[in-house]
Order: C-alpha cells, then structure tokens, then sequence
C-alpha cells in the first residue's frame, strides 16, 4: 500500500497520485471519455484518496457526481476533496469573480453539491481582476475557521498575485501549470512557495496526453488537436523525438511512460501529489503506479537534459 503524504504544512494525507475530474462529467467521443461514479469507487479500492475537481468541471455536474457516489457509499472519510470556484454565470457569460460574499457563496454550493459539511482544500481558481487578493483569501480564511474548509489554495495566480494573497500568510496551497514543456513555475513560482513552506501542485502534466507516449508521427489527430501548438509542424515532430529519449525509462522501471513523468514530477521538493486526469478506469488505475517509481539520479539527468528547464513552446 503507498504510503500517503501531507500535503504541504497542512493535515490533509494524501496519496501522491490524485485524480483530475475534470474529465469526470464528460462523456466525449473524441477523447474517448467513459467514467463516473463506478471508476471513482474502483480508483479508491485501489488506494486513490485525493479527487481534485471545481465548479467549472461541467457546471457543477463533477462534483454532483463525486458528492453522490462518495455519499452513497459512505466513503466520505475515505477521501480528500479538492474543489474551486471563481466563476460567476452572468446573464452575458462567464465572469471571474473574488469578491469574498461570492467565494463565500461559491464555497456553500459546492458543500451542497458535494453533500459534505467541509472542503478539505478550497481554490480560487483564477484570480479577477478587480479584487485585492488579500481579501479573497481572507474570505477563505474565516470559512477555515469556521471549519467548512480545511486548507486553502489558489489557482493561476502569477507570482505578484500569490505574493499578495498570502500577505497574512494563509495560502496552503498553489495549483498551476507545469510539465517538461513548460517549466517555467521552477523560475517564477517554485522559490517563492519554497520559502513560505507551500506545497505546489501541477494541472496538465501530461501537456495533452503528448508526455504520456501516446502519439507517434502517424497519430491521427482531432481537429482540436491540430490547433494546439505541441501538434504543429516540426514542434510535434521534435516533441516525439524528445519523448523517445525518455522513453527507455519506462522499460528499466517496468511500468508505462506516463509514470515516469508523474514520477519526476514528485521528486521536486515542493510537489507533494499531482492530479493527473484520465479518460477511462484503466488511465486511472495504471496513474497510480506512478507512486512506487523511484527515480535515480541517472534518470533525472537524462529527463533534465532531454527537457531542459529552458524549453519552452512557440507561441
């Protein structure tokens, strides 16, 4: 059984592999999308314990779904739950909003929705642009201490935004992007969230499914796809030939590619856990070996020097 691991300075225990249900409420033909409720209960009989989703994550459909299934089960204290909210339906769209009465608000729809009596890590997903971020989570402060939230986290916030939320040093947790094709969180974030002892956890590790060994040259792509700049031209062909370096280490450690990154991911001081999504039960399953990969110093270097921190993708 993997041994669970606190995240950060907080008392929430984990296991490093958590699960991105961003995908939970889709049932997308073209990514192939196939799971609910039954693929949560089997990933926690397996020993998955941290379900990262949000509001946005089909309008609240994903955490209705975790809340039910976890309800019904009576699997509730089995689980750590991380939600987010930001976004503010309008009668003209979607707008970002930190305001502390609509966070305060957002924070009680998901405890419903998730059928609950706490949160036990709540996000600002993204930061707007009108609020002090010092407000916002102080907002998320006192719903802490008032015990409906345990821990508190904010999402895609830039290093002068996360500097002035955690003014009183409140932040727990910090959740943005970071994978071997953009590494950039190592210079602007990592320091930071390093000397105030807060625990750092990446979204799209797996950039699009590229850094999981999926796709060869001949790979037929959506039309989505094809609009991303990782599957353009001579940048995807470069990708392929940088991910086939990597992949020999796949074959030493006898497990599927995709741990291997995960696993590198988790060597970093400051990375506890990462949410990997998942498109089916067995991605969810197979994601979890993840945490008995155990690296060396050979294996670093050669992912180091294969991606180096300097990479970046063309615009």
């Amino acid at each position: 059984m993997t041994e669970l691991v606190k995240l950060g300075r907080t008392d929430l225990l984990v296991h490093p592999i958590g699960l991105g249900a961003n995908k939970i409420a889709a049932a997308d033909p073209e990514t192939n999308t196939e799971y609910g409720g039954d693929v949560l209960l089997s990933a926690i009989t397996k020993g998955l314990n941290f379900i990262d989703t949000a509001f946005m994550y089909g309008m609240g459909t994903s955490e209705t779904i975790i809340g039910k299934t976890l309800k019904e089960h009576n699997l509730r204290n089995k689980v750590v739950i991380a939600t987010k909210g930001a976004h503010q339906v309008t009668e003209t769209g979607i707008v970002l909003n930190n305001n502390p009465a609509f966070l305060t608000e957002q924070v009680e729809n998901s405890l419903r929705r998730l059928q609950t009596d706490h949160i036990d890590l709540y996000y600002i997903h993204f930061p707007d642009e009108a609020t002090p971020k010092a407000e916002a989570v102080g907002a998320l402060h006192r719903l802490k201490e008032q015990g409906k939230i345990r821990a508190i986290g904010v999402s895609n916030f830039n290093l002068e935004q996360l500097k002035e939320g955690n003014a009183n040093g409140y932040i727990d947790i910090v959740q943005d992007e970071y994978n071997l094709l953009n590494q950039s969180a190592e210079e602007k974030l990592f320091p930071y969230c390093r000397e105030q002892g807060i625990s750092f956890i990446p979204y799209f590790p797996f950039a699009s499914g590229l850094l999981a060994g999926k796709y060869r040259e001949d790979s037929v792509l959506s039309e989505k796809q094809q609009q991303r700049p990782q599957f353009k031209g001579d940048t995807y062909k470069d990708i392929l030939n940088r991910v086939d370096e990597i992949r020999p280490l796949a074959v030493k450690h006898q497990t599927g590619l995709q741990n291997v990154v995960l696993a590198y991911y988790l060597s970093k001081d400051i990375v506890d856990a990462v949410i990997p999504g998942a498109r089916n039960r067995q991605q969810v399953l197979e994601n979890l070996e993840a945490a008995e990969v155990r690296l060396d110093e050979e294996d670093i270097a050669l992912i180091q020097q294969t991606f180096p921190a300097s990479y970046r993708l063309p615009k």
